[in-house]
């Protein structure tokens, strides 16, 4: 056999392996591609109760939904109300809290918190002003229990509102509240002497 033949022969040969080898990574890639799964709510004969979509494991928790800080998820150490915030009050989170209140409070409670929202004006219940003085005094996980829980006819907001927002909610009331009963002996140094200043 000539060397040319014996080359022939094993090009003809690789081509046949190359050619098996694609065609067998095409079924592969298919295969994997387009696994047998089931369509959202499909109906499954595999399980007893015929639901493809399968009930979460009793005693289970998301790795994001733990949520073993009382402190910070509750508003309550030991089951007792908490008069700190869980973490540093800032100006961003005096920001974002009041964002957050006037979209999901002031309906009701009004920008500066008397209770005498819109949707007050046109007859709902009223909220007690946040500047009374038992309001004034309550613990801030308090506030923080009301919005998660509802409280009379007000409803919870758990879903609509994460808790780091209830948080920067609750700090935003907090300085509503100062706001409405300060005096001119909390201000600044500053500001004290420019309002003197102002008046003469």
């Amino acid at each position: 056999m000539s060397p040319e033949t014996i080359t022939r022969r094993i090009s003809h040969g690789t081509q046949r392996i190359c050619i098996a080898i694609c065609f067998g990574l095409v079924a592969c890639q298919q295969k994997m591609a387009d696994q047998p799964r089931y369509k959202p709510l499909q109906r499954s004969d595999f399980f007893a109760d015929q639901r493809s979509a399968r009930p979460l494991v009793e005693g289970t928790v998301a790795r994001s939904d733990l949520q073993a800080d009382e402190y910070f998820y509750v508003g309550k150490i030991n089951g007792s109300l908490v008069d700190r915030f869980p973490f540093p009050i800032t100006e961003q989170t005096l920001r974002r809290g009041q964002e957050r209140y006037d979209i999901f409070c002031s309906p009701c409670h009004d920008r500066v918190g008397t209770g005498l929202g819109m949707i007050v004006r046109r007859g709902y219940r009223p909220p007690p002003s946040f500047h009374i003085d038992r309001l004034r005094s309550a613990p801030v996980g308090y506030f923080f229990d009301v919005v998660t829980h509802g409280f009379g006819a007000m409803p919870d907001y758990a879903e609509q509102v994460p808790p780091a927002d209830r948080w920067a909610i609750v700090a935003y009331i907090r300085a509503l509240q100062f706001s409405q009963n300060a005096t001119v002996g909390d201000l600044p140094d500053k500001e004290r002497h420019a309002l003197a200043k102002s008046k003469k």
